[in-house]
């Protein structure tokens, strides 16, 4: 598989959306996994 450029971050939207299908019951476990790889591309929070 293919790295990422380090400097490829999910917009805040999206990474919204990736959260609301992780606390979802109902979300597949693809849904799951393709909304984690999203998180994870987020840019961490400063304090």
């Amino acid at each position: 598989m293919a790295k990422k450029p380090a400097n490829e971050t999910t917009s805040p939207k999206a990474g919204s959306a990736a959260s609301r299908v992780l606390r979802d019951p109902k979300s597949t476990k693809d849904q799951k996994s393709a909304a984690g790889s999203a998180l994870t591309q987020r840019p961490t929070k400063k304090k």
